[in-house]
């Protein structure tokens, strides 16, 4: 492998890692809303925590002083994916169905982007049309990487397949307000969270098995 590319593969697998930050801020977001509002991640949204203002949201109670260190967390997110995809992509292969794979997990990355740019209650409209592309192409993509993916791991690869359904399955269940006793909140973070923990674990193996052929080059 050359040494370009590898340098190439390594700063997208980091990438992928940089994930972890969305985990972390929506922890310390949700660490500083007022004890007599308290997020709950049954009954609020990934998406509450970015919300603008104070007030009752639909049927949900939302105040999030940090708001914009949250949008700023998936802003961060998208652009890590999107930039992750486009450098991991040469050492998974070329086909077209990889293609697709990574096309779909780079539009998942600009849904992120939407949803941190146009909070939920400043401009509902694109803020959905990013959640929408988030959820459905982002599982989509799983599910095409894990099962045409041959260069990553078979344990990669499974866990791909599984999470991509499982989030497709919630999402689907997420629009049809059926949340099988887990809150909207609880569903939403089936649908969103195996996207990004995927990524993670792919940009830590990828990372490590980089890092190994190039020590015994």
């Amino acid at each position: 492998m050359k040494i370009k590319e590898s340098r190439q593969i390594l700063i997208g697998g980091f990438l992928w890692i940089l994930n972890i930050q969305y985990y972390l801020v929506q922890f310390i977001v949700a660490s500083d809303w007022p004890k007599n509002s308290g997020y709950s991640l049954s009954k609020n949204t990934i998406s509450d925590l970015a919300n603008t203002h104070c007030g009752q949201y639909g049927s949900r109670l939302v105040c999030s002083p940090l708001h914009n260190y949250m949008n700023a967390s998936f802003i961060v997110l998208g652009l890590t994916i999107i930039l992750g995809a486009v450098l991991i992509r040469k050492y998974v292969g070329n086909g077209l169905d990889l293609k697709t794979g990574f096309i779909c997990l780079m539009a998942a990355g600009l849904g992120s982007i939407l949803v941190g740019l146009f909070p939920e209650n400043v401009a509902a409209t694109p803020h959905e049309i990013g959640a929408a592309l988030s959820f459905s192409l982002g599982n989509i993509g799983l599910i095409f990487l894990g099962y045409y993916g041959a260069q990553f791991s078979k344990f990669v690869r499974a866990l791909g397949i599984a999470f991509g359904l499982i989030g497709l399955i919630a999402s689907i269940l997420f629009i049809c307000h059926s949340y099988l006793g887990l809150g909207i909140g609880g569903i939403e973070r089936l649908a969103s969270y195996p996207q990004s923990i995927w990524m993670i674990v792919a940009g830590i193996v990828v990372s490590k098995k980089t890092l190994t052929t190039n020590s015994k080059q």
